[in-house]
């Protein structure tokens, strides 16, 4: 059961939409805590921030292709993770580190490769979004 009291991880994302980088990024992250909080920016039809103007995916169809991708690997929300919208956050600002760490994991190419902008481009050319 996901405990918010339990040290966890924090993603943070548009996730426009959730692709194969993304999972690999929360295997990644579930296996620092054991359990993982997955925010979701408010930024369906709005700007997400510079290069970021193209946000078709609303807050339901997001969780749902996070609940289905994530459960093929065995993950189950409220137990492994669990989703949270957030506003459209643009800046994280701290001021000194205080038991947290900011932390960049790097993927090979293959992964690293992976565009939700190719992704998006590729449904609207068949017709899908």
């Amino acid at each position: 059961m996901f405990d918010p009291k339990k040290p966890t991880v924090q993603m943070l994302g548009r996730w426009q939409p959730w692709h194969q980088g993304h999972q690999e990024l929360f295997k990644r992250c579930i296996k620092k805590t054991g359990q993982v909080i997955i925010q979701v920016r408010d930024v369906e039809g709005v700007s997400g921030g510079e290069g970021q103007d193209d946000n078709p995916f609303c807050w339901d169809s997001i969780c749902k292709s996070i609940e289905e991708n994530l459960l093929i690997d065995g993950y189950k929300r409220g137990v492994d993770y669990e989703i949270m919208l957030v506003p459209n956050i643009i800046n994280i600002t701290y001021g000194r580190g205080v038991g947290y760490v900011f932390e960049e994991e790097i993927f090979d190419e293959e992964i690293s490769s992976i565009s939700a902008t190719k992704i998006r481009e590729e449904l609207r050319k068949k017709g899908e979004l």
